[in-house]
């Protein structure tokens, strides 16, 4: 593998087109596409300034590395990644791509990130501020993330995590084939219009929660005083440890929790509404 170190490369397309090359302390600075159309390429401990620098590259390991503000829209279109240990500054990375792999990585402006990949695994990532990171992704594995970003994993299909803190609002829409595990979600209308949503161990906050849903299941979940108007128009399988203020309107299934603080049923509840709701009592 050639080996390229402590040098700076600008302007436009610098190093397009290498291969089997490894990148130590190197800085790609202003300009655009300082890395595109490469395969088999490693960086680590560089310094990425410009515009879109890394497109199109097949088979590529990233370690140790910062994203300026500057290079957003990053890295797009790049099967077989692996980054660990790296900070993100930039917004719009990670689009349209194939088995992406991150680990211990810090991304502080997560604006549009993870947009349609196909094969995501995440361990102990941060995401801060931004809306809409993880839309259209698929064969997704989570563990360990932590998050303060806005309408995260919408229109997501086979999802799985596990101890993740989320801080959001109108997460998981009409999502497909999704479990969660040993997590907290805070945010409004969680899993609205979703199918095959499993929740296990999980605690859960914020206003109308998993409604509109149809084969949803929670297991040993806790709900947050704030959490009325759950379930309305879903069908559910629900286990619930303490108490949940208020359930409103499901569709069927079965509900059962420690004590429930009210069930509402109104004009606007569609068949068959015969939803089996009880309170177990402490």
């Amino acid at each position: 593998m050639k080996l390229i170190k402590n040098e700076s490369f600008g302007g436009e397309r610098p190093l397009f087109g290498i291969q089997d090359t490894r990148l130590e302390h190197v800085t790609i600075t202003d300009g655009e596409s300082g890395i595109k159309c490469c395969r088999n390429i490693e960086a680590d401990h560089c310094r990425f300034v410009g515009k879109y620098p890394w497109w199109h590259v097949d088979g590529s390991l990233i370690t140790n590395c910062y994203f300026e503000t500057g290079s957003r829209s990053a890295i797009w279109y790049s099967n077989d990644m692996t980054m660990k240990d790296t900070v993100i500054d930039a917004p719009k990375l990670f689009r349209e791509m194939k088995n992406l792999t991150l680990e211990n990585v810090v991304i502080n402006d997560a604006d549009e990130t993870f947009w349609n990949i196909d094969g995501l695994t995440i361990k102990n990532v941060k995401l801060h501020d931004g809306t809409y990171p993880f839309m259209y992704c698929k064969n997704v594995f989570v563990d360990g993330l932590e998050s303060d970003s806005k309408y995260v994993f919408q229109y997501c299909k086979d999802v799985e995590i596990h101890h993740a803190n989320i801080v959001t609002k109108d997460s998981f829409w009409e999502c497909e084939n999704v479990t969660i595990y040993d997590s907290t979600i805070d945010g409004e209308y969680l899993a609205w219009h979703s199918n095959n949503v499993k929740l296990v161990r999980c605690h859960i906050a914020g206003e109308q929660p998993l409604c509109y849903a149809e084969n949803l299941v929670l297991e040993d979940c806790t709900f947050d005083a704030a959490c009325d108007r759950a379930f309305e128009d879903s069908s559910v399988e629900a286990r619930i440890k303490g108490r949940i203020t208020e359930i409103k309107n499901p569709k069927t299934g079965h509900i059962t929790a420690d004590e429930i603080g009210a069930v509402t049923y109104d004009e606007f509840a569609k068949l068959p509404h015969d939803c089996v709701i009880e309170a177990r009592g402490v």
